[in-house]
């Protein structure tokens, strides 16, 4: 009996020291002041057009330096500045030390484009199952044929995954937990997504927790982008330093998600916005945030193999080119699918031709 209390005297203390190290939610002031020093943030959804997944964008066999430096040149030449990037635990488990060295290498090119990482670690969206090593060909004409959930069903199907995942993130995080390159942490991807729902809510829970005990510098969020799961919404939004969230309505309707989202008090990160088919563009969507001072990061930069050039719900599969693409600004070789969209674009990031790089 004296050693089962001492046990649980050990343990209690435990959890006591973890929550007085574990970092606290940012104050408003805090989060304000540090959104101040950033100016206006734009950017894009990265993954380079040889990519078609996380696993092939991070693997040490896929990983493809000079078209992430071409296609963040791109971006650059038309005054973004920060891009978000989801990782993949799979690929950190093959290989620990050289996936942190291929996210260094990431942040180097990232760097030298006077371009800032948002990183993103979990993922609710597209297929439940995958494998390391060589990833499939996209299928024609169909939107993210080939793009991964991460952890998926193998959470389901293995509980004692979530201690390797904990292992990842801590990882990761206390690798670049002071790393100036990186803007944000982005903790968990469109959670309850795939008809996961509330079943999201432990994973989102722990990831949140594991960061805290890591306190990276940077701040941590987890977007809201369904105003249908409240209790996961009403998580993320107490527990995130800053509002990230997702929007592809037209203006009027995303000038609701935003008027909604300032009663909180906090800086606001649109993290996936643009879908030409839905009436959120650039043209009317990019002002909208430059002028309310949410960060705009759309979905896709250039053209490739998660052929997000076509819409959610149309597939075209004789895979032939849409009359309008639904994502992405820029064909593989730097042509923009629209001039007058790119030259908007430039006129909103103060790019002109004597200032252009």
């Amino acid at each position: 009996m004296k050693k089962i209390s001492i046990l649980i005297l050990t343990f209690c203390f435990v959890l006591e020291l973890t929550a007085q190290t574990a970092r606290p939610v940012w104050t408003k002031k805090t989060a304000g002041e540090w959104y101040a020093r950033q100016g206006w943030l734009r950017g894009c959804d990265f993954i380079p057009s040889t990519a078609i997944n996380q696993l092939e964008m991070w693997q040490a066999e896929s990983f493809d330096t000079a078209t992430i430096s071409r296609e963040l040149g791109y971006a650059q030449s038309i005054g973004l500045n920060c891009m978000r990037v989801f990782l993949h635990h799979l690929a950190w488990q093959q290989d620990p030390e050289g996936f942190k060295k291929r996210m260094d290498q990431y942040l180097g090119i990232a760097q030298r484009k006077n371009i800032k990482t948002i990183f993103v670690f979990f993922d609710d969206c597209w297929n439940e199952s995958y494998h390391a090593g060589t990833q499939p060909a996209p299928k024609p004409g169909i939107h993210n044929s080939g793009w991964l959930r991460d952890p998926g069903k193998l959470l389901y199907d293995d509980p004692a995954l979530m201690k390797l995942l904990e292992n990842y993130v801590k990882d990761v995080l206390s690798t670049f937990k002071s790393d100036s390159r990186i803007l944000l942490w982005d903790l968990y991807n469109e959670p309850g997504n795939s008809g996961y729902r509330n079943q999201s809510m432990r994973l989102l829970k722990n990831v949140f927790q594991w960061s805290a005990e890591v306190n990276p510098a940077q701040p941590v969020s987890a977007g809201v982008w369904n105003p249908e799961l409240t209790e996961l919404n009403r998580f993320q939004l107490s527990m995130s330093d800053v509002i990230t969230y997702h929007n592809y309505e037209n203006e009027t309707a995303h000038q609701h998600a935003i008027d909604t989202l300032k009663t909180y008090g906090r800086p606001l990160i649109c993290t996936e916005y643009m879908a030409r088919l839905r009436n959120s563009t650039f043209f009317n969507i990019m002002p909208l945030l430059k002028k309310e001072n949410v960060a705009a990061i759309n979905w896709g930069l250039v053209s490739g193999k998660t052929n997000t050039i076509y819409a959610w719900d149309t597939p075209m599969p004789d895979g032939s080119e849409p009359k309008v693409w639904f994502h992405d600004i820029f064909r593989p070789d730097g042509t923009p699918y629209s001039q007058k969209e790119v030259d908007f674009i430039k006129s909103l990031t103060g790019i002109t031709p004597s200032n252009q790089n």
